[in-house]
This record gives structure tokens, C-alpha cells and sequence, in this order.
């Protein structure tokens, strides 16, 4: 599986961005982080994570 295609789980996006399930959870429902459900399993694509990082540096320079 390609970094493109990666699927990542809550707690992977957790470790990686440093907060809590409940802060996940927030930037998924203000649709800030892209996500699927996949049954009854929650998954976040790698290139997601990617951009929603890229999109806040942007935001944060240009403050």
C-alpha cells in the first residue's frame, strides 16, 4: 500500500498529531480532517492527514 492509499486509525492519527480521541473526533466532524467508515471502523487516509498538516503551516504563515 502506497503512502496515498494508506488508511490510517484513530489512535495512528492521534500518536501522530498528539491529541486526544475527542480532538480527532472534533476535527472530523468540522470536516477539517477527511475520513471513511469502513462497517463500523473509522479510517483516515494518509493524504488527508497530510494536507490538513500542510493546510494549518499555510494558516499558521499567514497569520
Amino acid at each position: 500500500m502506497t503512502a496515498n492509499t494508506e488508511l490510517l486509525t484513530v489512535p495512528q492519527v492521534m500518536e501522530r498529531l498528539q491529541l486526544g480521541r475527542t480532538a480527532v473526533y472534533d476535527l472530523i466532524r468540522s470536516r477539517q480532517l477527511t475520513s471513511l467508515t469502513l462497517g463500523r471502523a473509522r479510517r483516515i487516509p494518509a493524504h488527508a492527514l497530510t494536507d490538513f498538516i500542510r493546510t494549518r503551516l499555510d494558516q499558521e504563515a499567514a497569520a
